[in-house]
């Protein structure tokens, strides 16, 4: 009885833990990803790709979790995406690597204040980051 009361508070643990990570990888990337907006830089594949670079050597995030928990976020080698300057389109999928998603909401969030206070900003090119 012991075991699985254990076991079911490491589980709970380790969900903690795997959301404490993806909150402070959200605030990493959306850091980055504000400065590109700032300066109207739309999202394409090669700024995606280097948003995600930066973010996961961000040295703060790989500090405060263990290697296990980093590997967790990194985008599996079967899934390439072009690194192009190609605007990003994902068509209808949903199935995003983390900081791709993190990154993309983002940029939609910003498009959408955009919009919302008027025609002034025509820098974000496109009605969604991935192609909607």
């Amino acid at each position: 009885m012991h075991q699985l009361t254990t076991g079911h508070a490491d589980h709970g643990l380790a969900a903690l833990r795997f959301q404490s990570a993806a909150r402070d990888l959200e605030h990493i990337v959306r850091d980055i990803a504000s400065r590109y907006i700032v300066q109207q830089v739309p999202l394409t594949w090669r700024l995606l790709h280097a948003i995600e670079a930066e973010a996961l050597a961000d040295l703060g995030f790989a500090s405060r979790h263990d290697e296990h928990m980093l590997t967790l976020f990194l985008r599996p080698d079967a899934l390439p995406y072009p690194e192009t300057d190609d605007p990003v389109d994902f068509g209808a999928s949903n199935a995003l690597p983390p900081v791709f998603a993190f990154a993309i909401s983002v940029y939609e969030q910003a498009h959408r204040a955009a919009a919302a206070s008027g025609p002034k900003t025509v820098g974000l090119r496109r009605a969604r980051a991935w192609g909607g």
